[in-house]
Order: C-alpha cells, then sequence, then structure tokens
C-alpha cells in the first residue's frame, strides 16, 4: 500500500484536529513536532478529562464517605482497571500508579535491595536509558551485586548469544527496554524473559518508549515488571504505572511510608495496606490517573495496530529521504524499530543542527538522549533524533527534510 493510499485511510488530518497544538506556529513556520520519543501531545479529550475533574469532582480519594470523595475515587479505580486491561494484566492491584517510570524502576530497585546479597548478578542491556542505569548501579552498591552489561552491535541490536553467555545461577534481575529510545530498536523481550527465567532471574521492562506503540500484554510476555510513562501516550507528565506480578509485588517491601499504604499505625508498630495501596503512600496524582486512563481509551479507539502500520510507513519514507542527503549516518539500523530516527551529517555538530531547524519550527531532539552509553559505544558526542508519532503527517517529513537540507547548507 502507497504511502498516500495508507494516509487517506488512517485519517490523519481528522486525528490532527483533536490535538490543539499542531495548529500552533514557531518563529512563524507552522510547528513540525517530531519530537515525540520524548514527549507525546495530548489531544483535547485527554483535555477535556482533566478539566472535568477539576470543575466537578475535585477530592481526595479513598478516605471520604462524601460524594465527590466517592466519585474520584470510582473515576481513580475505573482508570487502574482501563490500564489493567489494556496491558492485559491478570488482576487490577498488580496496577501501581507512579509519578513515571523513573520512579517504577526506583520502586522496584529499592525493593530488591533486601533481597540481593553480595555475589548475586544483575544484567542490563548496553542500551538502556540513564532511568535503567542508574537505579542499578545503586542497588550495587548497597547491596554488594555486580551488574554486569549486555553488549549490542553497530546495526544497534542486542548480542543475544553475549546475554546467554552472561546469564548464569548467579543471575538474578535482567533489565532492558522494550524499545530504545536513542535508536527506536525493538528488542526481542520475549526471548530474553524466557532465557532468564530459566534461571529463575525476574526481569524488569522499561516500556516507556514501547507504550505508544506497541500493545504490551504482559501475561504473554510472562514479565515480572513493566514500567511506562502517562506522557509518552497522549497522557499528561507526572503519572505512570508499575505492573507487577502479584507474587514479587507482595514480596518486596513499601518503597514510600505515609498515609494510605497502612492497615494500622500505632507508636509500637505499623503494618501495611495489601496491594496497590501498599505503593501508593500520600495522595496520588489523583487527576492524571484519572486522565491517564482518557488517553489509553483515545489511543484505543484509534487502534494500536493501526497507529503501528501508519508509523512504520512514516518511519521508511523519512529514512529513504535521509539516506539521499550526502554525509548522512543514521544510528540504529536494527530488523524491528519504532519510528525513531537518530542521525548525524559528516562535519555537523548535532546542536547546530537542532538550532537551526528549530529556527523553521521544526522541534527534534539533540544530545546523547539520556543515552550516554550509546553514544560512547558510536564514539560520538550525540545524535538530531527525529521520533514521529501517529499525528504527524508525510508532508511534515517533507518539511523535515528540507530543513535538515538548508540546516546542512548554512553550517557547511
Amino acid at each position: 500500500m502507497s504511502q498516500q493510499t495508507q494516509a487517506k485511510t488512517f485519517e490523519v488530518e481528522e486525528i490532527r484536529k483533536d490535538f490543539p497544538i499542531l495548529k500552533r506556529k514557531v518563529n512563524g513556520y507552522p510547528l513540525v513536532y517530531l519530537d515525540n520519543a520524548a514527549t507525546g501531545q495530548t489531544p483535547k479529550q485527554v483535555m477535556d478529562a482533566i478539566v472535568d475533574y477539576y470543575s466537578n469532582y475535585n477530592a481526595n480519594i479513598h478516605r471520604g464517605v462524601h460524594a465527590l470523595s466517592q466519585e474520584a475515587t470510582d473515576k481513580y479505580e475505573q482508570a487502574r482497571i482501563k490500564i489493567q486491561k489494556h496491558f492485559n494484566a491478570e488482576k487490577a492491584h498488580e496496577i501501581i500508579f507512579t509519578s513515571g517510570t523513573t520512579h517504577g524502576i526506583n520502586l522496584v530497585a529499592n525493593g530488591f535491595s533486601s533481597i540481593l546479597k553480595e555475589g548475586d548478578e544483575i544484567l542490563v542491556s548496553a542500551m538502556e536509558h540513564h532511568s535503567n542505569i542508574v537505579p542499578w548501579q545503586m542497588l550495587c552498591e548497597k547491596t554488594g551485586a555486580k551488574l554486569k552489561v549486555i553488549p549490542m552491535d553497530l546495526k544497534g541490536e542486542l548480542v543475544i548469544s553475549k546475554f546467554e553467555e552472561l546469564l548464569n545461577s548467579k543471575t538474578r534481575l535482567v533489565f532492558l527496554n522494550h524499545v530504545s529510545n536513542a535508536l527506536g530498536t525493538v528488542n526481542p523481550i520475549k526471548t530474553i524473559i524466557d532465557k532468564a527465567h530459566s534461571v529463575d532471574a525476574a526481569v524488569l521492562i522499561d516500556g516507556a518508549q514501547a507504550a505508544p506503540h506497541i500493545k504490551a500484554d504482559v501475561q504473554e510476555l510472562d514479565v515480572d515488571f513493566y514500567v511506562v510513562s502517562g506522557h509518552k501516550m497522549c497522557g499528561p507528565t507526572g503519572v505512570g504505572v508499575l505492573y507487577g506480578k502479584e507474587e514479587w509485588l507482595e514480596k518486596l517491601p513499601p518503597y514510600q511510608g505515609g498515609g494510605e499504604m497502612i492497615a494500622t499505625v500505632s507508636f509500637e508498630k505499623t503494618t501495611y495496606a495489601g496491594l496497590p495501596h501498599k505503593f501508593e503512600a500520600g495522595t496520588p496524582n489523583i487527576c492524571g490517573g484519572i486522565a491517564f486512563g482518557a488517553a489509553i481509551d483515545y489511543m484505543n479507539k484509534i487502534g494500536f495496530t493501526e497507529i503501528a502500520a501508519y508509523e512504520q510507513e512514516l518511519l521508511e519514507y523519512a529514512t529513504k529521504k535521509l539516506k539521499e542527503i550526502d554525509g548522512m549516518k543514521i544510528y540504529g539500523e536494527a530488523a524491528e524499530k519504532t519510528a525513531v530516527i537518530s542521525f548525524n551529517i559528516d562535519g555537523l555538530h548535532p546542536y547546530d543542527l537542532g538550532t537551526l531547524m528549530d529556527k523553521m519550527g521544526i522541534a527534534v531532539r539533540t544530545g546523547h538522549h539520556c543515552a550516554q552509553p550509546i553514544m560512547d559505544f558510536y564514539k560520538i558526542p550525540g545524535t538530531v533524533r527525529a521520533s514521529f508519532s501517529f499525528y504527524n503527517t508525510f508532508n511534515e517529513i517533507d518539511l523535515f527534510i528540507e530543513g535538515v537540507k538548508k540546516a546542512k547548507m548554512m553550517l557547511q
């Protein structure tokens, strides 16, 4: 199917009407927003859910008998169930609301600090975001466990044979992303999960970059922990979820102490509440949770199969056009990847390219993308990263390509 036919079938222009920000101009040019891997844009349907909460039933949850509190509680727990069904978790209480992916990873790392011991080993991939590196380094410092790295190759794919060599009876935990934020690589997480389980190691998957493109089934994957952020999925910032198998969540101690996460409190002893409240101390981001549920509804209405197919055509089109530019180097050419392109042009600094493109209204990300080990692997300071979403168009990619060419001409 051609790009033109798919674009018409997908009705992207109708979808774009849901995103007010896409109508604005930047530096006198129509906004071309290609920084979706950092933060996706928010449709008015999600904004409406936020306004509705603060306009009609703003109240604390789980604690009040009055009507507003009960309504807020119902809406918040309904959002939890929406997210449970979306990721196909077996039980609603396996969905823990967090402030985002980083919070979820730190929650799990903190819990394992009481489980790991000196001599244990944990594995992390070479293509992780800093949020999926630093907490495990801190965990090793606390426990005496050893961190080992699953290497990657020049195409931006993990070397599975090396992963198999690293796995042994001392391996307790394996951590990696479902999709690389810097390269777009889709990792073979089912294979990795199964191999890790063969040595009784638990697995945490950072799903932040996958969730906007791929509908993960946590039961089919048999993953132990899966973490995502709402703002990558048309939701607000400051909210995300940790999925954890019930058996693991029961083993881990609370991450924070305070209200809501307790069963009983006295000065002599405190007992903790059951799941999910054990990990949700204090007043949560109630509106954020409800809005995240609305975002899940919005994306499912469009359809993840349809989203993936359209974004793949955007990716292929943009990749083809970029490769026609002299001096172009694309980093991350895995056989399976999402709609992300990281690139440099010979002799030009990525920051300079990104700055000039911004002057033309084109929003791309430059730098190491919180994935500095990847940049060290390629021996580069950083890249320009263009990341596409289902509301982007082929015309926007044409404007992006022209912007790259103009910036290149100005800098050379």
